[in-house]
Parts: C-alpha cells; sequence; structure tokens
C-alpha cells in the first residue's frame, strides 16, 4: 500500500477582472484531475516549467492549501476528513523544505530557536528528551530553557553538517547553502515520514545545490525518508529521484521510472524538458 493516494486532486482558483479591463472574472485549474501514488522511502521527482502546477499540489498534500476536490491519503487516513486536532498530530509527520532559504527562516531568531520551534509547538518528547518545559522555552524566546530541546538541536545540526556554532548565530550570518541546512533541520526535527522538497535549489548556485541534493540523499537513507521532490531541473531530478512525475498546465502528462521517463519519454512535452535542460554532474 502507497504512503501516499492522491486521487482526482483538483485546485481551482478565481481570477478577477483586471482594473485595467483587460480579463474577465474566470477560473484557473492550478491542479487538475491529479491522480498519484507515493510509496514509502522513495523518492518522486515533479517535475515542470514554471507555473505548471507542482507546488501547488505539493502545498495541496499538505493541506497548506485547501484543494477544491479529491482525496488525499496518508496510510490509509482521510487527510482532508482530518479535524484540526488529528491533522495537528497527522503534520508530524508532513514537513516540506521551502525554495528559498533567504524568506523561509525568521530573521529575529537564532538559529537553535529555528529549529527548536517545531518540538515548542507540538510539546512532544522525542528520543528520551524532556520536552515539557517547552512552553517556558517559548515564553523566554530561548530553546536553551527547555530541558533536551539543546540536545536535539545539536544532533539535527550535525545531521546537516553545521557546526555547533551556528545554534546562537541567526539566519543572515549564513550563506544561501548554509541556511538551507538550516531549514532541513528543522524539517526534520519532528522525525517525519514524507517531506516536501519545494525546489529546494533552486536559489542556490550550481555547487551548492549539488551539496544540498547529496546530503538530502543521505538524509534519506539515514532517517528513512520519502520524498516529494518538485523541480523544473530534469537532470536534478533525474539523479535524486525514484520515479519522475511530469507536470504540464496543471495536469499530469507523464508518470515512470526515472531511467525511463530521462532516457525514453513516451510524452513530446516530457522530450522537449530533457532536451532544454544540460548534463550535470553531482
Amino acid at each position: 500500500m502507497p504512503l501516499l493516494e492522491i486521487r482526482n486532486l483538483t485546485k481551482v482558483f478565481s481570477s478577477s477582472a483586471s482594473a485595467l479591463g483587460g480579463r474577465a472574472k474566470g477560473e484557473i485549474r492550478a491542479v487538475d484531475d491529479v491522480s498519484l501514488d507515493i510509496h514509502a522511502g522513495e523518492t518522486l521527482g515533479l517535475v515542470g516549467e514554471s507555473g505548471s502546477g507542482k507546488s501547488t499540489l505539493g502545498r495541496l498534500i499538505l493541506r497548506l492549501i485547501e484543494p477544491t476536490s479529491g482525496t488525499i491519503q496518508l496510510d490509509g487516513r482521510d487527510l482532508l476528513a482530518a479535524g484540526p486536532t488529528e491533522m495537528r498530530r497527522l503534520r508530524r509527520d508532513l514537513q516540506i523544505i521551502f525554495q528559498d532559504p533567504f524568506a523561509s527562516l525568521d530573521p529575529r531568531f537564532r538559529v537553535e530557536d529555528v529549529i527548536a520551534e517545531p518540538l515548542i509547538i507540538h510539546g512532544i518528547e522525542r528520543e528520551g528528551h524532556d520536552f515539557s518545559r517547552a512552553a517556558q522555552a517559548a515564553r523566554t524566546g530561548s530553546a536553551l530553557a527547555a530541558g533536551g530541546i539543546p540536545a536535539r538541536v545539536s544532533e539535527l545540526l550535525r545531521a546537516v553538517g553545521l557546526d555547533e556554532s551556528a545554534r546562537l548565530r541567526y539566519p543572515h550570518e549564513f550563506s544561501g547553502g548554509q541556511r538551507q541546512r538550516i531549514g532541513i533541520a528543522r524539517a526534520l526535527a519532528l522525525r517525519p515520514r514524507f517531506i516536501v522538497c519545494d525546489e529546494p535549489v533552486s536559489a542556490l548556485d550550481v555547487s551548492v545545490g549539488a551539496q544540498i541534493v547529496n546530503l538530502l540523499k543521505q538524509l534519506q537513507r539515514d532517517f528513512g525518508l520519502t520524498y516529494l521532490f518538485i523541480s523544473h531541473s530534469m537532470p536534478v531530478v533525474r539523479y535524486l529521484s525514484t520515479r519522475i512525475a511530469v507536470m504540464y498546465r496543471g495536469k499530469l502528462v507523464e508518470v515512470g521510472e526515472s531511467q525511463q521517463i530521462s532516457q525514453r519519454p513516451s510524452q513530446p512535452y516530457t522530450r522537449s524538458l530533457v532536451e532544454a535542460t544540460p548534463q550535470m554532474s553531482f
């Protein structure tokens, strides 16, 4: 049984008439009747040009935005039927790494507080650490007051290749690649099973992006993660993914094994994506 089962998922946005009167009010089908399975332990690469609906689909799966219609099941549990309390619990298994490492971190928080925030919000205990003083930590504004949280923060920093000294610094003191490592550490804090990687290397230069991609592969092996990896770059998706799904104008046009999609695509649009992107080494 797949970890995630997505059936007939659709998201329609209403468009208003422009101030200049050039565009009539209508509907935009950002995601159009998408059905997809994502299996535990795999990386499903989701590729397509800008505006194809990739990021919208990722956010729908996490219920960061609500679908117009369709179903999403996690291990047979209907995510769209889950109430606020149950959905809060389920979010421990569902996390996201955002595209822009400069916009996704609160500049007022030290790194330790950025990474500890999910633990504080959920008030949970992991690996024997005592997070019972999470509320006190939130009030004082420092993760250092929260019992076992500092040990967990240190563990996560090591996992993403950052030094212990990073914990007391602010996001603006780091490079883009380092900031993305901090965002990855935050996504790992609750020991999720499934992570949406929403173009996590598109804002980075090629060499730094390659390091982040290799880090994601290592973390998948170490933590048993399942990824939906969203990108417009076919070489990156081909390197990282077990299977590839191709989106065009809100629809899935092709899904298959990574090698088959990248070497023998059946759809003209997929062939154009393959031919339009240069080869990359990792």
